[in-house]
């Protein structure tokens, strides 16, 4: 308990932007939820208000698990999340999985995709077969994720970095699909997702 409040206390500094200063963190018996508070901090409460940090609401908690894996293996860089998940064990990574998988979906506030992007993107959804391991409504399952409702630039720039193989995954079948993308299929498609 120790280490994960030593954890938490870590992540509120990241997510304050204060370079390693102290703040206090939760108690150690604190329920998990509560210790999502730094993460709430960047990613948001379900739907991410932060441009370039993707929402976390109602992520499956096996692909969050094997994404704060890949974080704390340094098989995936992203900063501060490399030194955020640097010290978890693998206890602390299911836990905070399990507390994320509780957040509320990510919700679309704006406008519905206009008809032309939404038949554009339904062509690309079905070329790809993207329905078939993200589901029928994108919401994800089991080590796969969510992506309806994913914010657009994250979606476009995730799409890009696995059509370039800057971001390998731990299947490599996001990285094969990726491959045949045109840049103006990943702009239709990342904004069609985020709008679901």
């Amino acid at each position: 308990m120790r280490r994960l409040a030593t954890l938490v206390r870590v992540l509120l500094c990241l997510a304050a932007g204060s370079g390693g200063a102290a703040l206090a963190a939760p108690a150690a018996e604190a329920p998990v939820p509560e210790r999502l508070t730094s993460c709430v901090a960047c990613h948001g409460a379900g739907t991410s208000t932060t441009e370039g940090v993707p929402s976390l609401g109602a992520q499956p908690a096996d692909y969050v698990v094997t994404q704060l894996f890949q974080f704390r293996e340094k098989q995936r860089e992203a900063a501060p999340m490399n030194d955020i998940a640097a010290g978890f064990s693998d206890d602390d990574l299911k836990a905070y999985a399990d507390a994320i998988a509780t957040l509320p979906p990510p919700a679309w506030s704006g406008a519905p995709p206009d008809d032309a992007l939404k038949n554009r993107a339904q062509a690309i959804i079905g070329k790809h077969q993207c329905t078939s391991c993200h589901g029928a409504d994108l919401a994800g399952r089991d080590a796969i994720p969510r992506i309806r409702a994913q914010r657009e630039e994250y979606l476009a720039k995730a799409l890009a970095a696995y059509k370039s193989n800057a971001r390998p995954g731990y299947d490599p079948a996001m990285n094969e699909v990726a491959q045949e993308l045109t840049a103006d299929e990943i702009r239709d498609l990342s904004d069609y997702i985020a709008r679901l």
